[in-house]
């Protein structure tokens, strides 16, 4: 725990008036790890264990569940974070557009080459009917030699034909077609908004609650984020998830657009071809990096665990490669949310993280990726950040932060040292829980220069092993509590 003295010089400043006093010396971790909540972790001790075990950011899956279940869990999140002294990042997820078979008379059996007629509408009438699509868009997207994938890519068909009422289509693997799978249309951009009237709903009760985060689900363009930001207003950082093609062809502006980005490899790994999704992964990892947004690699990295205490040695090898790329962050999904061993699943995470991040050669791997550079003194700093430490041996680099920005602009630069960022804001606290190597704690601002001082050096001798030594980098903006003017850089050695 923290000391008095860190206690007196920190005082309650945020707006649940809870101080996050105590924060735990812990092994220090560059990529942090996001982990769902679900029936498998659904109560206080649940959230706390996941905690202590090393989660950074609670996912709310808006897939699933009421909102009764998600203002439960996200209640727990906050009691939590005050338990383990450390804050606690909040991600909601949005289902997006969900796109399936229509209901049919009977499941049908398919042969390889057999062809089949698509049409508008909600139920089969009789078996030798049509297969009905209640998304109209489709009529409109499908185009001659497109595909179309069913259930998670089990079935796949191609366009023949397409007047608007009526698709034809021909299998191209045998299997059997049900009722309310799940469509992918991976060669088509679809004429309709990635929000829903479901997920419009949710967005007003998640921003009502104070969610941190939001990620919106099926991104075909820069435009479904710029409507998405519009509507949140600054109350939450944005996350894009990539998993259509559409959208690795925009990817830059997408970025641009967006506060992060989510590698969200299901529906990705759906739509596009198996043996493409490593190479699309680590291009979306380093423009991420190179642009300075938050990235983080989703699904299935210790799938095996939903089911098992252990990983597969290739799933372990996934998690690590991500680490290596230099990722903000690792997510598990249904490990955490609906497995047998949540706690097991996100100690073995960290424990992957840790020993990928204690190997030299991973700092090395994270160099080849030169990050963008502003002409301003925020990018100025922040990049001599990064030369100091690898010059001087650092306990930590401090940085005074309102909106999160600079500590965000430091952590860009992947330095060789421990970051802890300063905010009188909570939330700015809870959404830097995500950002690489940040241990984000609230603070008040410093009066004067000294005071500056004296708090970071309270900071660093409290959260930092002795091992790293007691010399430590400051950033902050002069006069203090302005956002955006970060102007100094200050070395003090004790």
């Amino acid at each position: 725990m923290l000391s008095n003295a860190l206690s007196a010089a920190l005082p309650p400043v945020n707006d649940t008036g809870n101080f996050l006093h105590h924060m735990p010396l812990r092994p220090w971790r560059g990529t942090k790890i996001v982990a769902t909540l679900g029936p498998s972790s659904n109560g206080l001790s649940d959230v706390c264990d996941l905690a202590i075990a090393g989660v950074d950011v609670f996912r709310l899956n808006f897939s699933h569940g009421s909102h009764a279940d998600h203002q439960q869990r996200l209640q727990w999140v906050r009691e939590a974070e005050n338990r383990v002294g450390r804050p606690l990042g909040a991600l909601l997820d949005l289902q997006g557009p969900k796109l399936r078979v229509g209901r049919l008379v009977a499941p049908m059996a398919l042969g390889e080459g057999d062809e089949l007629l698509l049409v508008f509408g909600e139920q089969q009438a009789q078996a030798v009917d049509p297969i009905p699509v209640p998304h109209e868009e489709i009529f409109h997207a499908l185009e001659v030699g497109h595909q179309l994938l069913v259930d998670d890519g089990k079935l796949r068909f191609t366009v023949l034909s397409n007047d608007g009422i009526q698709v034809r289509i021909r299998s191209e693997v045998a299997g059997r077609l049900q009722e309310r799978k799940g469509l992918n249309l991976p060669d088509s951009v679809l004429p309709m908004p990635a929000l829903t009237a479901k997920d419009l709903e949710d967005l007003a009760f998640g921003l009502a609650l104070g969610v941190d985060w939001i990620a919106l689900s099926f991104v075909q363009s820069e435009v479904d984020v710029m409507q998405l930001r519009e509507l949140v207003a600054g109350r939450a950082g944005l996350i894009a998830k990539i998993e259509k093609p559409s959208a690795v062809q925009r990817l830059e502006a997408i970025l641009e657009a967006s506060d992060a980005v989510m590698i969200a490899r299901g529906d990705l790994g759906v739509e596009l071809p198996a043996e493409d999704v490593p190479g699309v992964q680590r291009r979306i990892t380093q423009l991420a990096r190179e642009m300075g947004k938050p990235v983080i690699v989703a699904t299935q990295m210790l799938e095996s665990m939903i089911e098992s205490p252990t990983p597969t040695r290739a799933e372990a090898s996934d998690v690590a490669t991500a680490v290596y790329d230099g990722v903000d962050a690792v997510m598990l999904s249904a490990e955490s949310a609906s497995g047998r061993y949540p706690i097991e699943a996100v100690r073995m995470m960290a424990r992957i993280i840790e020993r990928v991040e204690s190997d030299p050669r991973q700092q090395r791997s994270m160099d080849t990726v030169a990050p963008r550079v502003q002409a301003n003194a925020t990018d100025a700093i922040g990049a001599a950040v990064r030369v100091v430490a690898q010059t001087v041996s650092l306990a930590a680099a401090v940085t005074y932060t309102a909106s999160g920005a600079s500590a965000l602009r430091v952590a860009h630069e992947r330095p060789h040292a421990p970051l802890i960022g300063l905010t009188p804001n909570t939330q700015t606290a809870r959404k830097l829980a995500l950002v690489w190597g940040v241990r984000p704690v609230v603070s008040r601002d410093a009066m004067d220069v000294a005071d500056m001082v004296q708090l970071a050096r309270i900071s660093v001798e409290n959260l930092c092993p002795p091992a790293l030594g007691r010399t430590f980098a400051i950033v902050a903006g002069m006069p203090f509590g302005t956002p955006g003017a970060t102007n100094m850089l200050r070395l003090v050695e004790q």
